[in-house]
């Protein structure tokens, strides 16, 4: 799902709420206000958003880590605020109910009723990306046109955020052994993002 073409591109705030709460705690506030700057964005010194922001911020402030901390500390930036952009969805987004029949069912139909659930949504984080995915073992998810590496250059993958986001909803709701892993990605020539997810029974 894409979002119509005569808007504004938007993603929700955590993409960015959460990288800056990440940066703050490492390397630390100086770097996270230094980082904000860098990236045009310091209309959120003082207040990070609280609504959907456009996502040519998103992707000034990946390009920005990216450029800043190099590979390795960006990724490990980005999967803290992976996983911490989940646990707020399974705090405030996902019922309650829901997750407890998710975690009632086999991995297999559980992966294939999230990833559904998901695609209804994928608006929120993928922007004017497309979101497709199949399922199976393992399942595998598709963004193209993706707003986290939009603007970098890479020799290997670099959406650490959405790789940590789905792993920890997948570990929570399907499998508490899945394993997400990003095959290919955009910043690395490839026609898009895509990543796989494995769990072992």
């Amino acid at each position: 799902m894409t979002q119509p073409a005569d808007t504004v591109a938007r993603i929700g705030p955590n993409a960015i709420i959460q990288v800056a709460q990440a940066l703050a705690a490492d390397p630390g506030p100086e770097v996270r206000d230094r980082l904000l700057t860098a990236a045009g964005l310091t209309h959120y010194l003082d207040r990070l958003p609280e609504a959907m922001v456009p996502e040519s911020e998103v992707s000034a402030l990946q390009a920005a880590l990216g450029r800043e901390l190099g590979t390795n500390k960006a990724a490990e930036v980005n999967r803290r605020a992976g996983a911490a952009t989940a646990a707020y969805l399974l705090a405030h987004r996902i019922p309650r109910p829901a997750q407890v029949v998710l975690k009632a069912l086999p991995a297999g139909p559980a992966a294939a009723i999230l990833l559904k659930a998901v695609g209804k949504h994928a608006w929120t984080f993928a922007g004017s990306g497309t979101f497709s995915y199949r399922t199976g073992q393992p399942v595998s998810i598709d963004i193209a046109h993706c707003p986290i590496c939009r603007d970098q250059q890479a020799d290997g993958p670099v959406c650490d955020f959405y790789t940590a986001t789905f792993e920890t909803l997948f570990r929570t709701l399907v499998h508490p052994r899945t394993t997400a892993t990003q095959t290919t990605c955009r910043a690395a020539g490839a026609p898009s993002c895509t990543f796989s997810l494995s769990w072992t029974t």
